[in-house]
């Protein structure tokens, strides 16, 4: 579980990891196979061979005596490349002084000690192009200076360099390759996003055989849907215009009626018909038909604030910052923008609209000093036809209870969300409705 914390979230850099973690793992394994068999090796022979050529040398300091000794070893030093010097009746302290990272020095010490088996200083660490060796011998010390390449293998590094180019060439290689195998399914996730949000991206199904079956399968299914909401809509207007039909002819018979009270009340019952059937078609409706665009949210706003004032409503509105444009669909906001003002003013006496603005989303705060709503039923608030008679004392509008679910319908069509809360300001509800950008 801690280590899920620190693993990458998207689908190319988890690919990119799995790629990369067994390349990694092949180099670091056959660079330490190579620096311990073959490098290691090829040194540990070539150290043997110029351990054997010093023991020789000194089988012939050990024979011979004095000048013959020195004569002699002049002579070994040319056909064995090798520099030689006697001191006599020195001693040597065993030692081996090379650098912590130099690995092969470790070799030639140990090889040296195996094969030569007497008191030996070694110096790895003056020169760079010289071995020192200083030998104790039964006549003084035995001082020779070997060439390092004949020791140590020389540019060991080129294979491990030349795997270093061809894997980062064969990444960069399939790291192309992984960006147009996972493109489509971004594109596919745009376009189920948009689609979530109303909007409509052009989709084409391409990459491999699973993701063109799942493109393919979410073509069809946006298809159904919209076919499905088209039939509704259209289902809709039928209906809308057949119960219009019998209200008008009411509405032309209660002209004609002398006034009385009966009249006055089937009269009010006929407008209350109206607001309700114009409130389910809204809400059945959802606004499909509109197009996002880009969109001043404070003027949005301002025309929710005009249109419920002109109804008699007291609302206040505040701006925080100045949002910049966001697209949304202008009538549809609008539209839940009001509902949510007529509702507040219905059970309050003060509506306040508060606008502010996030790096991803804008927020439509409506709060009212009514009685609120309970934490406990303010789900239930926002389902379709719920009439909370004994939170909000919904007997005082003539609504059916569709003004929170049309904006909640608002809120989920943009992919943003309807909230409702205790308001801290005015004391009563507080509604968030919150668009994303």
């Amino acid at each position: 579980m801690r280590l899920r914390r620190y693993l990458p979230r998207s689908l190319f850099a988890r690919a990119l990891l799995i790629l990369l973690l067994p390349v990694l793992l092949l180099q670091g394994v056959v660079a330490a196979m190579f620096i311990r068999r073959h490098y290691e090796g090829v040194t540990e022979q070539m150290a043997s061979s110029v351990a054997r050529e010093l023991a020789y040398a000194i089988s012939v300091v050990e024979t011979e005596a004095g000048e013959e000794a020195a004569a002699r070893l002049a002579l070994l030093s040319r056909p064995l490349g090798i520099a030689f010097r006697l001191e006599p009746g020195g001693g040597v302290a065993p030692d081996a002084t090379r650098r912590f990272f130099d690995v092969t020095g470790g070799v030639v010490a140990e090889t040296f000690r195996r094969e030569i088996r007497r008191p030996m200083a070694l110096d790895l660490v003056s020169s760079d192009r010289l071995v020192e060796a200083r030998i104790q011998t039964d006549v003084g010390v035995l001082v020779a200076e070997v060439d390092r390449r004949r020791m140590i293998a020389t540019n060991p590094h080129q294979l491990l360099v030349v795997m270093g180019i061809a894997a980062m060439a064969l990444v960069t290689v399939a790291v192309l390759f992984l960006r147009n195998q996972v493109r489509p399914i971004r594109e596919l996730a745009a376009a189920a996003d948009a689609f979530g949000k109303g909007w409509s991206l052009r989709f084409t199904p391409r990459g491999a055989e699973e993701v063109r079956r799942a493109g393919a399968a979410f073509l069809a299914m946006r298809a159904r849907i919209e076919r499905q909401i088209e039939s509704r809509t259209l289902m809709l207007s039928g209906v809308s215009h057949d119960l219009r039909t019998p209200l008008t002819r009411m509405k032309l018979a209660l002209e004609m009626m002398e006034p009385s009270p009966e009249r006055d009340e089937l009269a009010e019952d006929v407008r209350a018909m109206e607001r309700m059937i114009d409130e389910f078609l809204a809400f059945a409706r959802g606004e499909a038909g509109e197009a996002a665009e880009e969109t001043d949210p404070a003027e949005v706003a301002g025309e929710a604030v005009d249109a419920a004032r002109r109804g008699g409503a007291v609302v206040a509105l505040r701006l925080e910052g100045a949002p910049a444009a966001t697209p949304m669909r202008r009538g549809a906001v609008r539209r839940a923008l009001q509902n949510l003002l007529s509702n507040a003013a219905a059970h309050g006496r003060t509506v306040e609209l508060t606008l502010s603005e996030g790096r991803a989303w804008v927020d439509y705060v409506v709060e009212d000093d009514g009685p609120g709503i309970p934490p406990d039923l303010r789900e239930t608030a926002l389902k379709p036809f719920a009439r909370l008679d004994g939170a909000r004392n919904q007997d005082k509008g003539a609504g059916v209870g569709l003004g929170l679910a049309i904006a909640a319908d608002v809120a989920r069509a943009h992919g943003g969300a309807l909230t409702l809360e205790s308001g801290e300001r005015l004391g009563g509800l507080r509604v968030r409705l919150r668009l994303p950008r």
